[in-house]
């Protein structure tokens, strides 16, 4: 088997994590809220391909009206699980396994000393980029442990012409570079789809379908006012 090639992390990475985390939360009046500080942030992000990719989808979320983004939103996501923000899906489907993995998470979460919130699954994938701008190191392995959710997940979004795939390639494009073996399974995931036995598992779904609450950031976060989750251009650099 052939070493992974690691893409080496950028002190940047943070920041971008917690832009993609807001670009990726259902577009709520908090979110859109959030967009100008969003792309006042982006400058703040080195690689130049990634500040492109970060600027086109929040400029495309600033065009919409909220009901327009409301529904692209749902459209993209709510539809169907091959686009699932829920990552622990694409592996291990509606299985004991899966619950096991949320279980993981959630440990994950509080032995880095954040409580993860009770109205969202501990793998709903903007909850994980909050995590990651706030823990770093153990963000980055849960990052690690989801890649081929996040692959799989890209690979259908760009299937549907959306402008979130421009987040997930620069998501992806921050981890380490698969192996031709890892590939070749992630390939068959996508075409055999995950294993599909309903047992143990907590509530799986949009909100309207589990009766959950909309995610909501962390605390750590949501004691601070925006602006000042997000550095400047220089701060960031």
């Amino acid at each position: 088997m052939s070493p992974r090639r690691a893409r080496r992390r950028t002190p940047d990475t943070p920041i971008l994590h917690r832009i993609t985390a807001v670009l990726l939360r259902y577009p709520d009046e908090a979110m859109l809220t959030c967009l100008d500080d969003v792309a006042a942030a982006v400058p703040a992000i080195r690689t130049p391909a990634d500040r492109t990719r970060l600027a086109a989808a929040c400029d495309h979320l600033r065009r919409l009206t909220p009901t327009e983004a409301a529904e692209q939103y749902v459209d993209t996501f709510d539809h169907t699980r091959r686009r699932s923000l829920h990552l622990t899906y694409y592996r291990h489907g509606d299985t004991r396994a899966r619950g096991m993995a949320l279980l993981a998470l959630k440990h994950t979460y509080r032995q880095a000393g954040h409580e993860p919130p009770e109205s969202e699954l501990p793998d709903f994938l903007p909850l994980i980029l909050e995590f990651a701008a706030l823990a770093p190191e153990p963000g980055h392995r849960i990052l690690l442990q989801c890649q081929a959710g996040l692959e799989l997940l890209r690979q259908a979004l760009h299937e549907h012409s959306t402008p979130y795939s421009d987040v997930l390639d620069t998501l992806c494009g921050r981890l380490p570079e698969p192996t031709h073996r890892e590939r070749d399974a992630w390939r068959r995931l996508a075409t055999e789809g995950p294993p599909g036995a309903q047992v143990g598992l907590e509530p799986f779904g949009p909100p309207e379908q589990t009766g959950l609450a909309p995610f909501t950031p962390p605390d750590p976060l949501v004691s601070q006012p925006m602006q000042k989750a997000f550095p400047s251009a220089e701060e960031g650099r």
